[in-house]
């Protein structure tokens, strides 16, 4: 895996996400309740704090709890709640460690069924069918993954040209897009909620 990203808005960030899967796969995980950017700069914060160049979840996943959460936690944070992400992040990276060697490339690679793949995407710690749906689009879309019915199995985020999720960001452009939706969608659902009063 070795594509260009343009996930965090960083070039440091997004090199690292091109070229590590496990890198990817914990952006992702971050990616919830801060703006995206923030969140897919985490694992190179991570490697850097670690003093890597790459995650590596064998490591991660025998690292003292306490003293991994106090490495997202120093100044700026890794993410908004630091301790339950640290704690998410390890559980992912132990699950890795047990189901594929740590190797968290082998999740897709190979993987011919994209009803199997968004399975194996769920199963992992932290991945509900959304986030496994927008990760398999983001594999799809962007890192050459691309087993038969991938874009079925990733829902609407799989439509082409969506600008739903991280799978379509390419640029600062797109990134505007992505963000104008996910804008348009909280409005929606406060009517909606609103509505049911």
């Amino acid at each position: 895996m070795d594509v260009t990203l343009h996930l965090a808005q960083d070039p440091e960030a997004d090199a690292l996400l091109g070229r590590s899967p496990l890198a990817a796969l914990t952006g992702m995980l971050l990616d919830q309740q801060v703006p995206m950017e923030w969140a897919f700069k985490g694992p190179a914060t991570i490697a850097r704090r670690m003093g890597a160049e790459d995650l590596d979840a064998h490591e991660i996943a025998v690292m003292d709890p306490e003293a991994f959460a106090a490495l997202l936690s120093g100044k700026p944070a890794v993410h908004r709640y630091p301790g339950s992400m640290a704690k998410r992040i390890q559980q992912l990276c132990q699950y890795l460690v047990e189901h594929y060697d740590g190797d968290a490339e082998q999740v897709w690679k190979g993987v011919a069924d994209a009803k199997e793949l968004l399975k194996r995407l769920q199963d992992l710690p932290g991945f509900g069918k959304q986030k496994a749906q927008i990760f398999l689009a983001l594999l799809g879309k962007q890192l050459g993954v691309a087993p038969t019915g991938w874009r079925e199995a990733a829902g609407a985020y799989g439509e082409v040209k969506s600008f739903r999720s991280v799978a379509d960001i390419t640029g600062p452009e797109s990134l505007a897009k992505v963000r104008a939706h996910k804008q348009e969608m909280k409005a929606a659902a406060k009517t909606a909620k609103a509505a049911g009063k």
